[in-house]
């Protein structure tokens, strides 16, 4: 009651002493500004709290981003599963770190509209891919740190015997990706040297984040030998799978065909490579960018063939495209 009198007082003081109608007209304004005001500021502390709540990750220790224990106990089974792959050294391991934290780095996740990522559609491969700590969300940071410190670099060394492992403060190449339906990587080898430090890039690591994942989506990582002439091995790509696996000039892997996973739902993972000054000498060649390699002749180019076409139809007036003998279908 003694805030409406103020009110009241103060209208009467800006009206001029005008009447009734007129200060009751200036109060009720008045009231829903206290009102909305009020409100707004509700909100933001809503929204404060609820943030802060958002995150269950309140440990942030080592221990609680990496299973330093089990990584101990594993290490000795995970080196003979590493060495006697094919067709080359690779390592699977499924839920390897916490879900709690994969959780959160799931829900920060940007999607495809939500930052400006590097984009790559042609006829070799359809995705996206982000290495900009500022598009990492925090928990999503911190993974990415602790996946670069010297305790993970043992284990990595331990795991494949490469030792004196390096990471890559940069994620060049790494990072974010995230791969939409229809989306694809061809099958290639991985640039051999790092493009500022001049390293040898010895080792992937990628970590899955799709749950829910079915077999008919597609996207499995598919590891082909060193002539080309098979698939040897296949990884689905579900949540919270580690791939490892060595790469050289002849590493060949991606998933080569199209997505087929529902709409709205894409391929996530996080990826980190790493590096050594110097490598085997039976290992040594001349520096070079990705090398993509054809699952049968002339696969790259006949896509981009069928894509112009598509391109050339899309844009063309009917009449044009049929002298021009562009089918209709």
């Amino acid at each position: 009651m003694d805030r409406v009198k103020e009110l009241v007082a103060a209208a009467r003081k800006n009206t001029g002493g005008e009447s009734p109608c007129r200060v009751l007209h200036c109060v009720a304004r008045l009231c829903l500004l206290l009102y909305s005001a009020d409100n707004w500021a509700g909100w933001i502390i809503g929204r404060v709290r609820k943030q802060a709540m958002e995150s269950t990750i309140t440990d942030l220790t080592l221990e609680s981003f990496l299973p330093i224990e089990r990584m101990k106990e594993m290490m000795p089974s995970a080196h003979l599963s590493y060495v006697d792959a094919k067709p080359f050294p690779h390592v699977v391991l499924d839920n390897f770190l916490s879900p709690d934290v994969l959780d959160e780095v799931l829900a920060e996740f940007p999607k495809p509209d939500q930052i400006r990522w590097q984009q790559f559609d042609n006829a070799r491969e359809i995705k996206l891919a982000s290495a900009k700590e500022a598009t990492f969300g925090p928990v999503t940071r911190l993974l990415f740190y602790h996946l670069n410190s010297m305790t993970f670099l043992e284990f990595l060394s331990g795991v494949t015997g490469i030792q004196d492992l390096i990471p890559d403060p940069s994620f060049d190449g790494g990072g974010l990706h995230q791969i939409m339906r229809g989306g694809k990587l061809g099958i290639h080898a991985d640039f051999n040297k790092h493009p500022k430090y001049g390293l040898d890039r010895r080792l992937n690591v990628i970590l899955y984040l799709n749950k829910h994942w079915r077999e008919e989506y597609g996207g499995h990582l598919e590891l082909w030998d060193r002539s080309m002439t098979k698939c040897e091995a296949k990884v689905l790509p579900v949540f919270n799978r580690m791939m490892i696996f060595g790469t050289t000039d002849f590493t060949y892997h991606g998933h080569p065909d199209p997505l087929q996973c529902l709409e709205g739902m894409t391929r996530k993972s996080l990826a980190l490579y790493y590096f050594s000054n110097g490598r085997p000498a039976g290992q040594i060649s001349g520096e070079h960018s990705t090398i993509f390699r054809d699952r049968q002749e002339g696969e790259f180019g006949f896509k981009m063939k069928r894509r112009m076409r598509k391109l050339a139809k899309d844009l063309l007036p009917p009449i044009v495209a049929r002298r021009l003998g562009i089918p209709d279908s």
